[in-house]
């Protein structure tokens, strides 16, 4: 009986010591993603870019005519110089020694309102895209701060009008939905949503 007790108490305390570092490396990652997430604030909360950063997840929204024409996956001459302005900054902040060797990915997405079918609006989002990266990788952007390293991580995704953006009365807003978001995942994400999951399981 004494055997079983000792062992129930070891158990106890393992789970315990487990789920001690399991909030930790919650607390840390939270830590470096709340801290990125207020440098791009302090950095874009007073700029004249027409961009909406999100608080909670840290990604940076531009409008659908910020970049591109009704239908054109083109980046507009006005668009280059908004990426121009953008970028160094945006790159400058993710890719810094503070940061970089946290970063697993830069992720370009186009997003469309619901007119058209849905994979004409796919075909666009991605193409749309697309084009913004290829606009800044290319020989003719100017150059800018950790410009080698950015190859590494970015990427360009399409969600056509998967996820679109709803007004005051719950309504699509078609023209807010219209749009380019810069976001960014850290390494660990999967690892913390994981432990997050586990952390509710255990608490029910």
């Amino acid at each position: 009986m004494q055997a079983t007790f000792e062992e129930s108490t070891s158990v106890i305390a393992e789970k315990e010591e487990q789920l001690k570092k399991q909030d930790e490396m919650i607390k840390d990652l939270v830590g470096v993603k709340s801290e990125i997430i207020n440098q791009l604030v302090k950095t874009f909360q007073d700029s004249n870019l027409n961009i909406e950063v999100d608080k909670q997840t840290g990604a940076i929204r531009f409008s659908g005519g910020v970049f591109f024409e009704t239908k054109s996956s083109e980046v507009s001459a006005s668009g280059q110089k908004y990426l121009e302005d953008f970028i160094p900054k945006y790159i400058g902040i993710l890719l810094s020694d503070q940061f970089r060797d946290e970063i697993a990915q830069i992720v370009v997405e186009g997003h469309t309102d619901t007119e058209g079918g849905y994979l004409y609006n796919l075909k666009l989002s991605q193409d749309r895209a697309l084009s913004v990266v290829q606009k800044i990788s290319s020989p003719e952007f100017p150059n800018f701060t950790h410009r080698d390293k950015l190859a590494s991580v970015i990427t360009a995704n399409g969600r056509s009008f998967s996820v679109p953006i709803l007004n005051s009365k719950g309504k699509i807003d078609l023209e807010k939905s219209r749009r380019v978001e810069f976001k960014f995942r850290l390494k660990d994400d999967e690892v913390l949503e994981k432990i997050q999951e586990m952390v509710n399981k255990n608490a029910k």
